[in-house]
């Protein structure tokens, strides 16, 4: 293999654009960075990810599924560990 080899085993990654409003993705920048991702594109890539895997589950549902475990970190007398909470 050569100095200039850049293969990796990593799949090809392909660039996509999207146009948001500015109020929105003011938004999504908050919530990337809350949430603990490394970038916009991270966070972008998992929710993209969960809708892909996840079709059926709808927008109520994704709600229901964010409050319950915000009431989970908010509530001192119980702790959940994320894989926990993804088991469930």
């Amino acid at each position: 293999m050569s100095s200039t080899d850049t293969s990796t085993d990593e799949p090809e990654k392909a660039n996509i654009n999207i146009r948001l409003i500015e109020s929105f993705l003011e938004d999504v920048d908050a919530t990337w960075q809350e949430e603990g991702y490394n970038s916009r594109s991270e966070f972008v890539r998992n929710a993209l990810r969960d809708a892909v895997k996840h079709p059926g589950l709808t927008r109520e549902s994704w709600k229901e599924i964010a409050a319950v475990e915000y009431a989970r970190r908010t509530d001192d007398s119980e702790v959940f560990s994320r894989d926990e909470i993804r088991n469930e």
